[in-house]
């Protein structure tokens, strides 16, 4: 038995490049470097994953995701799965679309932190790392003994260190995850046993 997670960082998007908050609004989707990695990614994925029995792909609900993930998709013949618990931060309606730097500068939230929001009506850090890490385990649960592709954002990848190498929620490191990078998750034990499984990290932010 083996089950592997692939993680992948959504390409280049046109929020990164115009400093915007990219919620489901907001976000433009990927720039035409975001879907030339996207392209890039599907052939990679498709020759690392050939001998692999079986292949399923995930989104997270937002646009430069859900473009990321379609030739990935396409490329093993399947139809990709959109799951909003995969997203980045569920920011405030008000927030979609506005500058990030004025989110963050005009709408900070006092004693923002693990548990409090940094900004006013966004989530806190361990609402985000519960939400992403249910999301990945019931994944894991659903998809035992196989390969599943899970298409997101820096903060997907993040929490995969919570949810799989139960790092506590102030980590002593900090991660930086590049567009259109993988990272890779296996176990041989049964995902969905208690004690939790033991995962072994095989790769990480791999741009290749």
């Amino acid at each position: 038995m083996r089950t592997r997670l692939i993680f992948v960082r959504h390409g280049e998007s046109v929020h990164q490049v115009t400093e915007i908050v990219g919620g489901p609004h907001g976000c433009q989707g990927l720039t035409e470097l975001g879907r030339d990695q996207a392209r890039a990614l599907a052939r990679r994925l498709a020759g690392d994953c050939a001998a692999d029995r079986s292949v399923a792909v995930y989104s997270s609900v937002l646009r430069r995701a859900v473009e990321t993930a379609q030739p990935i998709a396409d490329a093993f013949g399947v139809r990709p799965i959109a799951d909003c618990g995969l997203c980045t931060w569920h920011t405030p309606p008000y927030a979609d679309g506005m500058p990030t730097i004025r989110f963050r500068a005009d709408h900070a939230a006092e004693g923002g932190g693990l548990f409090r929001p940094f900004e006013k009506g966004n989530e806190s850090w361990a609402e985000l790392v519960a939400r992403v890490s249910r999301a990945i385990t019931e994944i894991a649960h659903r998809h035992r003994d196989t390969t599943v592709i899970l298409v997101g954002h820096t903060e997907t990848v993040e929490s995969a260190f919570h949810a799989l190498a139960a790092q506590p929620l102030y980590r002593a490191f900090d991660l930086d995850v590049a567009p259109a990078s993988i990272t890779e998750w296996t176990t041989r034990d049964d995902a969905a046993r208690w004690p939790p499984a033991r995962w072994t990290l095989r790769r990480f932010g791999d741009t290749g």
